[in-house]
């Protein structure tokens, strides 16, 4: 089974498992503040958008797309100057 099929097929959970991923997140970051872990945010974040833009891909739904591209680039620069790893600081 390649991994399209394997989404298609179980779609509606995947996407609950990103949206609980994603209010989970954020929970976390309204009850720390700025003493929530910042990296783990970021990457939990990162990773709810690539699933949540997989299955907004397959369904064909272009403004969902966006939006999660979008958060999944943030992510990628975030994490990135946060390592030091495109040497902004």
């Amino acid at each position: 089974m390649s991994m399209n099929a394997f989404i298609i097929n179980h779609m509606k959970t995947l996407e609950m498992i990103g949206v609980l991923m994603r209010i989970s997140n954020f929970t976390l970051v309204s009850w720390l503040g700025p003493e929530s872990p910042f990296m783990l945010v970021w990457a939990i974040n990162t990773c709810d958008s690539l699933l949540l833009t997989w299955c907004a891909f397959l369904r064909k739904d272009a403004a969902y797309t966006l939006l999660n591209i979008f958060w999944i680039l943030m992510g990628v620069i975030v994490i990135a100057r946060t390592v030091g790893f495109l040497g902004l600081t």
